[in-house]
């Protein structure tokens, strides 16, 4: 195993805070850190926001070595080092979820508060996962983009924004292929659901309505593995609610970290 090389995205404060906190973004495997566009206009007005991308998706290279989510949980901290370092707020959307977990597990002292979105201690079985490795590296990433968009998107999403789902898909196509599967294989290995009852910082868990592959009971059991963590559900959206419901995230966002501020430090 190796630690990626991750790159991403820096969008200063706006508002006028002082000296600004920093939150940081993860995205979900076949999509880049656009998928947080309509997300982060709100948070910048109170947070220093950077989002990273995956192996072989947009901006971070692709790599051929096997890597886990834990090494993206170090390759994310790197990147925060290399733009000023410090603690910060995380939200990852499904493997960008996952990899929260494992900065909260193995970086405790740098992550300040968690949302994750979409995902869970274990994602889908490691067989799926695998085959879909495999798939990918004979067929590519084109080949699962129809399968995709019925796992991403609620019932209408397609129809009420169709520019915005055809650019995300067309990211999928644009993502390297080995890279690809690569991360399949990390999310095969990746089960941390008895590690995560150790996790003390303040956690948010969310699901979507529609979502399939990581649906709501999954993530209620999360929330209940992790002391004091809270679960929401957003109506009306499947795997990707930063994207179809960009201002309903940044209020529950930014809710839960003004809350997170004035509570207690979770024991």
């Amino acid at each position: 195993m190796s630690e990626p090389i991750i790159r991403g995205t820096i969008q200063q404060v706006t508002g006028d805070v002082g000296e600004p906190q920093t939150i940081v973004l993860g995205s979900s495997l076949g999509t880049a850190s656009a998928l947080w566009d309509g997300v982060v206009s709100a948070l910048a007005e109170h947070y220093r926001v950077l989002r990273f991308d995956l192996p072989g998706h947009a901006l971070t290279p692709a790599t051929g070595e096997p890597f886990s989510i834990a090494d993206v949980a170090d390759g994310v901290i790197a990147f925060v080092d290399s733009v000023g370092g410090g603690p910060f707020h995380y939200a990852g959307i499904s493997i960008g979820g996952a990899v929260g977990l494992e900065l909260a597990l193995r970086h405790p002292d740098r992550l300040l508060n968690l949302a994750v979105l979409c995902s869970g201690a274990k994602i889908g079985a490691a067989e799926g996962w695998l085959e879909r490795a495999a798939h990918i590296r004979v067929n590519g990433t084109d080949d699962v983009i129809a399968g995709s968009a019925e796992r991403w998107f609620a019932p209408g999403f397609l129809e009420r924004s169709p520019a915005a789902a055809a650019a995300t898909l067309a990211t999928l196509g644009q993502v390297d292929d080995e890279s690809y599967a690569l991360c399949c294989d990390a999310l095969a290995a990746f089960d941390v659901t008895d590690e995560v009852r150790v996790i003390r910082s303040r956690t948010l868990c969310v699901s979507g309505e529609f979502d399939l592959p990581t649906p709501t009971a999954q993530l209620q059991e999360l929330a209940s593995r992790i002391p004091g963590a809270r679960h929401v559900t957003i109506a009306g959206v499947a795997h990707l609610p930063a994207l179809e419901r960009p201002d309903t995230v940044a209020a529950l966002l930014l809710e839960f970290l003004e809350h997170a501020a004035a509570a207690p430090a979770v024991r």
